[in-house]
């Protein structure tokens, strides 16, 4: 038998986590609203190939993927509540960012593929360049995938052969991990970029995710997960 006063914790905690989704939810409705306007304004420019829009577009789609993966994996298998709603959510926000993104390379004309990651991320934090180390090297695929907060192949492994509490804690870390990635990447699209569109959506995604990691950080103190 259950103590009754977990009762209206659990009830507080499933209001605060649908608070965030609202959040979420309510910054992208107000970014696809804006969108309409923005389609009526024949002085948009359309972006070049090499410009931060296209680049936003192209490497928040594959972040995006691994976000959806392993969302839908922790979606599968947990049995915390407030968890499965909160990986619900991140599944499906990100397949309808990920969906439009792709269309507004449609839309501009460009190819879905183009440069190394990140490396439209020019001149957002004191001149760094994000495709190379500290000596001038090309980073490879995988350091760039890992300075984008994205996990490894042997963490979603490790993610996909976990159960119970040990998959929830995991799953946590790795997409907190993930999300913290991705602000920075939001915040060099609303410095670099120049689609009102694309814009309205990086502000909804940083407000967003921000909201998810303090989300995501009250689950890892209820769950006791270590570190």
């Amino acid at each position: 038998m259950t103590d009754s006063g977990e009762q209206p914790v659990a009830g507080w905690r499933r209001w605060l986590l649908i608070a965030v989704i609202a959040l979420g939810v309510a910054g992208l409705a107000f970014a696809i609203g804006r969108f309409s306007t923005f389609g009526a304004t024949s002085s948009v420019v359309t972006p070049s190939t090499d410009s931060a829009d296209a680049g936003f577009a192209r490497d928040m789609q594959l972040h995006h993927a691994q976000a959806i993966d392993m969302a839908m994996t922790i979606y599968r298998k947990t049995d915390d509540e407030e968890l499965r709603i909160l990986a619900y959510d991140i599944a499906t926000s990100q397949a309808e960012q990920k969906g439009q993104m792709y269309d507004w390379l449609v839309k501009w004309g460009l190819s879905q593929s183009g440069g190394p990651l990140m490396s439209w991320m020019t001149a957002t934090d004191g001149g760094h360049d994000h495709g190379v180390t500290a000596t001038g090297e090309a980073l490879t695929d995988e350091e760039l995938r890992e300075a984008m907060g994205m996990a490894s192949d042997d963490e979603l492994r490790e993610l996909d052969a976990a159960t119970g509490q040990t998959a929830d804690c995991l799953f946590l870390e790795l997409m907190i991990r993930h999300h913290q990635g991705a602000i920075p990447m939001a915040e060099a699209l609303l410095d670099l970029g120049s689609d009102p569109r694309a814009q309205a959506v990086a502000e909804a995604m940083k407000n967003g995710q921000t909201a998810e990691i303090d989300a995501m950080e009250s689950m890892q103190s209820r769950l006791q997960c270590a570190g």
